[in-house]
């Protein structure tokens, strides 16, 4: 099975992903994780920007992958392929290990709910970028 590699695809993805991950956590929820973290300054340093720049980037090529293979083995496409993708992707990988993290590390339940609620909706909207540009 040959995947072709769509790279604004992965581009767009990765910034995508940038944003949501900045309105999550700085705008919308960034005074709740704060509290559930007990970080008390968010000034992330330039090079740190850079990293999460990259590191978006690299996830969502692999990501890519993993909606791309998983949709051409089920033969769909598209913003249904894509939702399905992101939101088994979360289900069988996303959800247990931060999961299992949880349990070990004790840490309180809102974490947990408020780290899977943005990764869900982050895989959901990659997926459907990438399924959609494929």
């Amino acid at each position: 099975m040959e995947v072709h590699v769509h790279f604004l695809a992965v581009l767009v993805a990765a910034i995508a992903n940038y944003i949501i991950a900045t309105l999550w956590y700085a705008a919308l929820f960034g005074k709740a994780w704060q509290k559930l973290t007990g970080i008390t300054e968010m000034k992330p340093a330039p090079i740190n920007i850079l990293l999460s720049l990259i590191g978006s980037l690299v996830l969502s090529f692999v990501l890519y992958h993993a909606i791309a293979f998983g949709n051409a083995y089920m033969k769909i496409g598209g913003v249904a392929g894509g939702l399905m993708g992101g939101f088994f992707g979360w289900l069988g990988y996303i959800a247990p290990v931060t999961l299992m993290t949880k349990l070990y590390e004790k840490k309180r339940w809102g974490l947990w709910f408020l780290d899977n609620a943005f990764w869900l909706i982050s895989l959901l909207v990659m997926g459907t970028i990438l399924s959609s540009m494929m």
